[in-house]
């Protein structure tokens, strides 16, 4: 007789104030998907238009689909429309806004309040990194005009961060997170891994100055990783061809715990741009070192379902990275810039000990092999590589034969340090199915008057049944009949569970073919299946305060980025009286900040007039110019509130776009 259902469920939905997301970028469905495979709690992917990286597009029947897969872990898909708007944009954005929803996005990260006036969907909002939230102010308010989750400013210290979270927390609300009312805080989001912009998010117009394309609008010409000379106000060269502005990259590995206690409750990988083998290999990472905390601190829970196995150890320093920093998480700190190169140069693996026609000989433990790429910095400090054709292990090193020899004798020779930035082995293992996700059940197996249940429950207590009409009859071998059955219901082969645990609570060792168990078993994990899709709810839209909170400020210059009416309609609401137009409007004249950064270049050459003895003090005047070429950019240091701003205006020749403002 066929097995008939009998569906249940003792679901508690994760507390959010208690549960560590984590947080993984995609390019494209692809790569989210793995992400998913590989531990993410929750994604973030462009749609097909209006996110800050104009190159990740996809369509709305790729984000239903990607969806699909998500929420089979209870994992969540975060849309990215974070750029800002024109105002005969805003319809076409406030539609895709309404098909992603309608393809099961749970959240649209987005940047221009001017959204916040239209009809959008019930969603959630998160503010992008480009809101630059840097104050306890700015976060309050932010949650309370509506919005559930915010990712804060990179260069944020831990106590700047426990700042912000003791002032979010609604009133009477521990600072742990307990209680009922805690689910209404919103969620504090960090970066924890990849590139680095230098400016504030949302701060930087460099771009949009020199070549008309605007980081705002996700055309970023990353002017930040070029090289330049550093002069003083004397025309003094303080650095010569270095690439000033570029940063090492992100890596917050052990600062975790740190930021979780701070109040971060989604630690978010930088990288919709980076390809499949970065998003794997760093969400993995990753997800192991979240694993601990949570086994270490029970106070911390999962956001999603599923356990994760890998066929490699996850290694971040192998995929591209800049050289690795905590950048401010912890206090400034005098060596997070990349000046050589904004390249991967890879991991030191080695130095150079002989030299022939066609062949060198390095003294590594690293084992090399076919097709791995080698890089080394030449005269100058430059970066170069070779991809390496042939590897030969030789008596105490190994012989590498490069595609190409270095002509380069005094920065190529005997004691020259090389790095490896593509390991082939590496990298073919990622090319494979690398993880394995699944979610643990409990399989118990009992009598009913008729015939037998089977009853399946999931790690987050989701409980579903399945029944069978069965004569009983007697096994011969009743051990031998206990095992089987066992382990006939333990095998879940290509579903998204596996059991940890399984019961066989009869009255004694009755035989069942193994056709009907195994009927009974899919009709079961069919049942756990439709139960978890019902217990898995869209979190609500946070609903703003009544009447409107006031914004921090009565004044906005161009640095608040508002483009259109909307968004001008939106800070009135607020109470701001004063509003300029966005820089993309091409109404800001003269010289002005293109870019306000915590990093310091008076600080990073020991020239702060914090730290510098007297005999440098006629160095470090202002001020200082970033030279490249024939551009100049000033630079200003407001000592202060430490930060350095890139001055300058927009340049002759570009092509201004023509943007309707309104005021």
């Amino acid at each position: 007789m066929m097995p008939r259902a009998a569906c249940g469920s003792r679901y508690n939905p994760r507390p959010m104030s208690a549960a560590l997301e984590l947080l993984a970028p995609a390019r494209n469905a692809e790569i989210a998907i793995e992400a998913i495979k590989h531990g993410a709690d929750a994604v973030y992917i462009g749609g097909p238009a209006f996110g800050a990286r104009h190159d990740a597009g996809n369509a709305v029947a790729d984000i239903e689909r990607l969806a699909a897969f998500a929420h089979r872990f209870h994992a969540r898909v975060f849309i990215t429309l974070n750029t800002i708007f024109r105002d005969d944009e805003l319809d076409d954005a406030r539609k895709l806004a309404w098909q992603v929803y309608e393809a099961g996005a749970d959240a649209l990260i987005v940047q221009d309040m001017g959204l916040l006036e239209l009809d959008l969907p019930p969603i959630q909002l998160h503010a992008s990194t480009q809101c630059d939230i840097r104050t306890p102010e700015k976060a309050t308010f932010l949650a309370d005009a509506g919005f559930s989750q915010m990712v804060l400013a990179r260069e944020l210290s831990l106590p700047e961060i426990g700042a912000i979270r003791q002032r979010v927390m609604p009133s009477g609300i521990p600072a742990d997170g307990a209680g009922d009312a805690a689910k209404e805080a919103p969620v504090l989001e960090f970066f924890i891994h990849g590139a680095l912009c230098v400016a504030f998010s949302g701060q930087c117009y460099i771009s949009h100055a020199h070549t008309g394309r605007s980081a705002n609008r996700g055309e970023c010409s990353q002017a930040c990783r070029l090289p330049y000379n550093l002069e003083d106000a004397q025309g003094r060269i303080v650095a010569f061809d270095k690439h000033l502005l570029s940063m090492k990259d992100n890596d917050q590995s052990a600062n975790l715990r740190a930021l979780a206690d701070a109040g971060i409750r989604s630690f978010k990988i930088e990288g919709r741009l980076k390809d499949l083998a970065y998003v794997k290999n760093a969400t993995a990472h990753y997800r192991q070192l979240i694993d601990r905390i949570i086994e270490d601190a029970p106070e911390y829970t999962r956001a999603a379902s599923g356990r994760c196995s890998f066929t490699f150890t996850p290694r971040p320093e192998k995929t591209f990275n800049r050289g690795a920093t905590d950048y401010f998480v912890n206090g400034r700190q005098p060596d997070i810039g990349a000046f050589d190169t904004p390249a991967f140069a890879g991991e030191v693996s080695g130095t150079v000990t002989r030299i022939g026609s066609d062949w060198f000989e390095v003294d590594s433990a690293e084992e090399f092999a076919n097709g791995d790429g080698i890089s080394y910095l030449s005269r100058g400090k430059k970066l170069a590589g070779l991809r390496i054709n042939v590897a030969k292990r030789m008596a105490g090193s190994q012989r590498l034969f490069p595609n190409e020899m270095p002509e380069d004798p005094e920065g190529f020779k005997p004691g020259t340090e090389i790095l490896r930035n593509r390991d082939q082995a590496f990298e073919r293992l990622l090319e494979k199915d690398s993880a394995t996700r699944r979610i643990d059940l409990t399989v118990e197996l009992g009598e009913t008057a008729d015939g037998f249940a089977l009853t399946l429950q999931d790690e987050d207590g989701i409980a579903a049944s399945a029944l069978i009409s069965h004569e009983k009859e007697a096994a011969k071998n009743p051990p031998r009949a206990f095992a089987g059955l066992a382990e006939n219901l333990g095998k879940l082969g290509g579903t998204d569970f596996r059991a940890t645990e399984v019961k066989v609570v009869l009255g004694e060792a009755w035989f069942l073919p193994a056709s009907t168990i195994n009927a009974l078993r899919r009709d079961a994990v069919e049942q756990l299946i439709a139960a978890r899709a019902a217990a898995r709810s869209r979190l609500p839209r946070a609903q703003a305060i009544e009447p409107p909170a006031p914004y921090p400020e009565r004044e906005l210059s161009y640095l608040a980025n508002v483009l259109n009416s909307r968004a001008r309609d939106f800070y009135r609401k607020h109470g701001v009286e004063l509003i300029a137009d966005a820089y993309e409007a091409d109404t800001t004249p003269g010289e002005v900040s293109l870019m306000i950064t915590r990093h310091c270049l008076r600080y990073s050459h020991s020239l702060c007039p914090k730290e510098a003895k007297g005999w440098v003090k006629g160095v470090n005047a202002e001020p200082m110019v970033l030279v490249n070429g024939k551009e100049r950019l000033t630079l200003r240091f407001d000592c202060k509130a430490c930060e350095m701003h890139v001055m300058g205006k927009m340049k002759k020749g570009r092509t201004l776009s023509i943007l309707p403002v309104a005021h």
